[in-house]
């Protein structure tokens, strides 16, 4: 039977769907789509919080969980800031170097995984992860005016700077990973 972190992991990938569909269709008029998108984007992100404490806490951390929590994480992230492209929110280019880090960590992180290392997550990368979801939550909100934009534009280039650096730590730190 599965146990609650990895439920709690696979209703954030359930949410998925349902969050872009409701962001991105016209079926739901502006500002309501944005605002129960952002619903969903909280409740997912607050699973992301909660399964991790709960595996730690209750000591039902698995290999489903180890796999899974960083995908729906990296899945969740990523479609949110594609769909906010759609909506002129974010700069492609923006996403673009979030995405490309998050490839490259996965890849670093297979690659340990083939020699039995696993590479934990970090502090920046915990850092990383916080910046780019709570930028998503506040462009979702839906202010663009004034000091409101100005404050959107100071979290997206957080969010990527803190996406740059976790990269680099994680690289930095692994570098053996690499050399056979």
């Amino acid at each position: 039977m599965m146990n609650l972190p990895n439920k709690l992991t696979l209703i954030r990938v359930l949410l998925i769907p349902i969050f872009v569909i409701i962001l991105l269709c016209d079926f739901i008029a502006e500002p309501l789509n944005s605002h129960l998108a952002l619903v969903i984007f909280v409740i997912a992100s607050i699973t992301d919080f909660l399964d991790g404490y709960l595996a730690r806490k209750l000591n039902l951390v698995t290999n489903f969980g180890k796999f899974m929590d960083p995908l729906a994480d990296k899945l969740l992230v990523a479609s949110a800031m594609i769909c906010l492209i759609d909506i002129t929110y974010i700069p492609a280019w923006v996403v673009i170097v979030i995405v490309s880090r998050e490839f490259i960590i996965t890849g670093l992180r297979l690659v340990a995984a083939e020699s039995g290392r696993v590479i934990a997550a970090s502090f920046w990368g915990k850092i990383k992860t916080t910046t780019q979801m709570v930028m998503i939550i506040y462009l979702l909100l839906g202010f663009d005016t004034g000091i409101y934009k100005t404050i959107g534009y100071v979290l997206i280039y957080a969010a990527t700077i803190f996406t740059v650096i976790s990269g680099v730590d994680y690289i930095i730190k692994n570098k053996d990973v690499l050399k056979d």
